[in-house]
This record gives structure tokens, C-alpha cells and sequence, in this order.
């Protein structure tokens, strides 16, 4: 390859060799040498809010398997998308961060838009992050945050580069080099350690697994179905919101539900069995503080992670560190056929009470609402459940389709309705903070064009990354949104009631109409609601009309809904 001659060119090569050729990015006066004249076969996708900006790079990084960059306008921008730094992390996605600076001639004396010390803000946040010391070393930086991002754990790395480093003459000398470096990224189980597993899962009563995001991410799907059939497991899925993708197809016979996400009602739910395998996943992502012992007496843990830092903070059990599809796959052929041991029972069929299929956890009433939540309040009798807006949405959809979800209050109704059961269909975040599924929604359809995306929102959530509807209509992304409105912040309300905290402002949300904003954004979009089988034919209708987005917002009775 011929030398270049300015750190810009140089950089572009970088990116070009690593497939990162869509940047996700809001621009500001330091981003600007960076982005002039970019090359034809980049394509820059506008946000209107850093952290949109973030979150559609996260969604477009999971959905292709490959780095994703977001460029951001130094310290106001990158203080704007923290929280979606924390959701990217936290989803390890990998996502390559940059950020603009000042000038170096005016960094000392912080003239206006200084990034002041450019690396803390992120760093709690992301693998890596680097402000170079001179100029020449931008195009190593970038390469070097690449393959921190793309190695396990993944994760986002964050760079900062002064605005005039661009058109700085590069090191020829170091540029092939650096262009050439590639880093692989599966690192392989201690084998012992799995032949022990093996030994324990065939001597086992009732085993089960447990699957957490990381199968998918590693494609582990196909060994984790192999497993369950060979050794006859239960299988349960981690708790959501830990669960931000999911790893088995849940309408097996092995699968057996979602896990509470409290340690009292998890260990119950897995008493049964007396050895647990954690297939990627953190061991546990809790939020609820439910005391009690971790797991029930007699029942034994592993966890397979190709994270360190899960498998050192897990409060009980064994862990195996390394690439969790391999382990898996790896499991298959180190056990037998164990044929002396039943076939699990499976689940109740959707919209039976979620209590009768696991014994754990928040039991539902007969229609889906969870006991103990907010009554329903219907308007002329005219709003649908949570959980019927969910059964119309199964009803209309398609086989192939990818759910990006952020719906507290029905998000359990609308996975229990679905039941994905292919890889990559299912993301949500793993923070628990808002703003992510509306960006992503719009990265994941860019990466995967040939599947129907369905955005599935609160009316509440939606508001976090709102702008990123603008970013929709103006690529025409093909991304059909769905908002429940409840006018309410429903899933606080719970927590508020169960908790015993009374008088709580700021949790009702009148007049949220995020059909009406759509539209000002120029996006086709209606409410619909009267019936299950009008929303049900719109449904089919929006998600059949081709190019661009659209949405349709549903209006649901007030509460929470499980089932």
C-alpha cells in the first residue's frame, strides 16, 4: 500500500480495512476536518442527539457482528451520550467512539469547547480510552481501540483527537502496518475444567441452563439446542433486562421461562435442579433487593463467560472463562445421550398465568396483569391490556422479524407472546437505562435490510432518543415503531407500591403523543387501538408496505402486564 499523506487519509484507510465504513454521528465545529470530502464508499448517518448517535451504532454493531463508529462533538457531545455509553457497554457491544478537541495550540489554556482532561468522562464506561500525544499517532489509536472493542468482552473504546491532527503529515512508515494488524478474538475454554462439567452434567438429577445474551452474540445458538435435547435440560433464560438478547429459541419443549430478576425468587425458581449451567450471562443481572441465599440448598453452579470481570464478581458458584459458543459446542461432544432423564415439561401456552409454569416469581392474573400492580383504568372501554396489544402483535408477525424492545411495562406479555426462536431476533437493553431501543431499532435495520425490524416502545421510553425518528425519515430506514401509550410511568408505579413509597411525583405522563411527533418528523403514523383485530390488520399492514419507516401508536390500559 502507498504512504498517505496526512493522518486523516491514513485514518480512513484504518477504517476502511476494518469494514467501518457507516459512521453514526452528530457533528460539531471540531468534527468537521474529520468528515470534510469523506470518501464514496462511506456512508455518515445523522442523529440530532449524540446519544442516539450511540445507540444506533450499538443496535447496528450487534446486528452486524462487526465494529460500528460513533462520532461525537467533544465534551458537550460525549457528556450527551454517557448514557448510552453505559447501555453499550453494558450490552458489549462493539463500538468504536470518537470524539473532536480543541486545537492542541489552545488545549492548555481551555478555549471554548476544550474536552478538560478528555478521557475521564468515558472511561467508566468504555475498554479503553486514549487521547494521543501527538498528532501521528491517531491512525495506531484508532486501530488499537478497534481491536479492543472487537475482543471479548466487547465493549465501546473512546478516542479523542484535536482538530487539527487531521491534516497533519502521517508517519508513512507506520501506516501499512497498522492498516495490516488484525487481532482475533475467541479465546478457548480450559479444557479440564470442561471435562469435569461434562462428568457433572451426566451424573446430575435435574440439570439446567441457563442462557444469558452472550450465546447469541458468539453464535452459540445451535450447541446451546444441541445440549438441552442431548442432556435433557431445563432451560431458562437470564433476567431481563440482563437478558438483552436471547440465546435459545423459546418456543422449544426445554424451555422453561425467564428468571426473576431477585435473588430470593431466582434461587427458588432453580431449587429443583441440583446443578445450574450460566451460559453467557452475568450470574446474576438483579435489580429488585429480595434477600436470601443465592440458590437453594443442594443446588450447584457454573458459569461459562468469556468475560472475566462476571466470572470474579459472581457471588456463588464455579466459572469457566472463555469463548461461550466454543464451550458449548465443546459440551456436546463430551457428553452422552441421557436417556434415563425426562423430558422437561416445557411451558404453559401464552396468556396462562405466569405462577402455574415456573412456581416463582410475581404471579399474574387471568388477564396478564401482574397482581399487586396498578388496576387498569380503560377510557370509554376502548384500551386494550399490554398483554392483548402484545397477542396482536404476535398475530402479525412475521416469521423472520427482529424485535428491538423497550416496553417495562409489558415487556414480559410481549416476549411471552413472541417467543422468538431464531437467532438474532430479539435486543433490548441491558442497563435498565432508557433511550436505546428507538436508536437501535434504527442501527439494526441498516446492518440486517433483509429482515423486518419492529421497534416496540413504551410511550415513555420513546422519549429518551425521540430525534432518532428524524434519522428514520431522512434515510428511510424500514423500521416499523410501535408505542404503547399509558400515559403513565407504569413500571414505576409498581415498584412505588410494592415498595411502600407513597405520594411519588413526576410518574404520570399526560399527553405524550408520539404519533403526533412522527409526524412533525414527516414519518407516516396513526393510533389504533379500538380492537385486537384492527390493530392486528394495521399491524399487517405497516409492517408489509415496504421502504421507509412508519408507526403506530396503541393507547393501553394503565398497569403492569406479564403474561
Amino acid at each position: 500500500m502507498n504512504s498517505v499523506a496526512t493522518v486523516r487519509e491514513q485514518a480512513i484507510e484504518v477504517l476502511r480495512a476494518h469494514g467501518m465504513t457507516t459512521i453514526f454521528g452528530n457533528p460539531g465545529s471540531t468534527e468537521l476536518p474529520m468528515l470534510a470530502d469523506l470518501p464514496d464508499d462511506f456512508r455518515y448517518v445523522l442523529a440530532l442527539h449524540e446519544g442516539a448517535a450511540v445507540g444506533m451504532a450499538d443496535g447496528y454493531a450487534q446486528a452486524s457482528g462487526r465494529p460500528a463508529h460513533a462520532n461525537l462533538h467533544t465534551a458537550p457531545g460525549v457528556g450527551n451520550a454517557v448514557g448510552a455509553l453505559g447501555t453499550a457497554q453494558a450490552n458489549h457491544a462493539p463500538v468504536l467512539v470518537t470524539a473532536g478537541q480543541q486545537v492542541r495550540a489552545q488545549i492548555g489554556f481551555e478555549a471554548l469547547l476544550t474536552n478538560r482532561d478528555a478521557i475521564l468522562v468515558p472511561q467508566p464506561h468504555v475498554k479503553w480510552a486514549h487521547e494521543p500525544s501527538r498528532a501521528q499517532d491517531v491512525p495506531a489509536a484508532l486501530a488499537r481501540a478497534i481491536h479492543h472493542v472487537s475482543l471479548p468482552p466487547r465493549g465501546p473504546a473512546f478516542v479523542s483527537v484535536p482538530m487539527d491532527d487531521w491534516d497533519a503529515e502521517a508517519d508513512g512508515d507506520l501506516s501499512a502496518a497498522t492498516v495490516a494488524r488484525r487481532v482475533s478474538g475467541r479465546c478457548a475454554p480450559d479444557e479440564p475444567e470442561l471435562a469435569r462439567l461434562a462428568a457433572r452434567l451426566e451424573a446430575a438429577r435435574s440439570p439446567a441452563l441457563v442462557v444469558g445474551p452472550e450465546v447469541d452474540a458468539a453464535g452459540g445458538w445451535e450447541s446451546a439446542v444441541a445440549l438441552a435435547e442431548r442432556q435433557r435440560l431445563v432451560v431458562w433464560a437470564a433476567p431481563a433486562p440482563g437478558g438483552s438478547r436471547i440465546g435459545f429459541p423459546e418456543r422449544h419443549r426445554c424451555f422453561a421461562g425467564l428468571l426473576p430478576p431477585a435473588i430470593a425468587p431466582l434461587a427458588q425458581a432453580l431449587s429443583a435442579h441440583d446443578l445450574v449451567v450460566v451460559a453467557g450471562s452475568a450470574v446474576f443481572p438483579y435489580y429488585p433487593y429480595v434477600p436470601g441465599p443465592p440458590l437453594a440448598s443442594g443446588c450447584e453452579l457454573v458459569a461459562l463467560t468469556s468475560d472475566p470481570s462476571e466470572a470474579a464478581r459472581a457471588p456463588m458458584g464455579d466459572a469457566i472463562v472463555g469463548d461461550v459458543a466454543t464451550a458449548l459446542a465443546r459440551l456436546v461432544e463430551l457428553t452422552g445421550t441421557a436417556e434415563d432423564r425426562p423430558q422437561p415439561a416445557g411451558r404453559p401456552a401464552p396468556g396462562e398465568p405466569a405462577a402455574a409454569a415456573s412456581g416463582a416469581g410475581p404471579a399474574a392474573d387471568a388477564g396478564g396483569q401482574l397482581q399487586g400492580g396498578v388496576a387498569p383504568v380503560l377510557e370509554g372501554g376502548r384500551r386494550l391490556s399490554g398483554s392483548q396489544a402484545a397477542a396482536a402483535l404476535a398475530a402479525a408477525w412475521p416469521d423472520d422479524a427482529i424485535a428491538v424492545v423497550e416496553l417495562p411495562s409489558s415487556v414480559l406479555a410481549l416476549r411471552n407472546r413472541l417467543r422468538p426462536d431464531r437467532p438474532g431476533s430479539w435486543y433490548s437493553s441491558a442497563s435498565g437505562g432508557l433511550g436505546f431501543g428507538i436508536a437501535a431499532a434504527v442501527g439494526v435495520a441498516l446492518a440486517q435490510p433483509s429482515r423486518p425490524v419492529v421497534c416496540v416502545l413504551g410511550d415513555g421510553s420513546a422519549q429518551y432518543g425521540i430525534t432518532a425518528l428524524w434519522t428514520a425519515v431522512a434515510y428511510r430506514v424500514p423500521v416499523t415503531f410501535v408505542v404503547l401509550r399509558n400515559d403513565e410511568y407504569a413500571i414505576l408505579k409498581w415498584f412505588a407500591q410494592m415498595s411502600g413509597a407513597t405520594g411519588v411525583p413526576g410518574l404520570d405522563l399526560p399527553g405524550l403523543d408520539v404519533a403526533a411527533v412522527a409526524r412533525g418528523y414527516g414519518m407516516t403514523a396513526k393510533e389504533v387501538g379500538g380492537s385486537i383485530e384492527e390493530l392486528v390488520a394495521e399491524l399487517r399492514t405497516a409492517l408489509g408496505a415496504g421502504e421507509g419507516p412508519r408507526l403506530i401508536q396503541v393507547p393501553v390500559a394503565a398497569g403492569m402486564w406479564v403474561q
